[in-house]
């Protein structure tokens, strides 16, 4: 699945990947040492969303989960205002490239249970931990 995401990332863009440091990067690193350590809730940070329509709009409303609370699926579709979706959005989940920064992590099954996420489930489940243990 990475690199597929990498692939139409490139595509997209019409660029390469390189490796290099800048403002941007260090501001991303800082600010996610910042989530791990339980000092920061949402990130601020310059997104360019390479994507088609509807995958930004999934990856918008995924924006708009706050930290600690989780969505369904179902949920997902309803809020971009289409319900019928469901599996759509989580096609769009799962090609988010910016996984913890934009939280594709906070959405789970109509049960409640964990499901699809590219980092694997028990990523996923650190996290969905993580947000609850801390800011209580």
């Amino acid at each position: 699945m990475r690199s597929a995401v990498d692939e139409r990332i490139k595509r997209i863009l019409n660029a390469d990947f390189v490796e290099k440091s800048d403002d941007v990067l260090v501001a991303t690193q800082a600010q996610l040492e910042e989530y791990f350590l339980g000092e920061r809730k949402t990130f601020d940070l310059p997104l360019l969303l390479a994507g088609t329509d509807f995958q930004r709009s999934v990856w918008n409303a995924l924006s708009n989960i706050q930290y600690g609370d989780r969505v369904t699926y179902q949920e997902l579709a309803v809020s971009i205002g289409n319900e019928a979706a469901v599996r759509a959005v989580g096609n769009a989940n799962g090609a988010n490239a910016l996984a913890i920064i934009i939280p594709c992590h906070r959405v789970i099954g109509t049960q409640g249970e964990l499901i699809g996420y590219g980092g694997g489930l028990s990523l996923k489940k650190r996290l969905l931990e993580l947000e609850q243990n801390l800011f209580i």
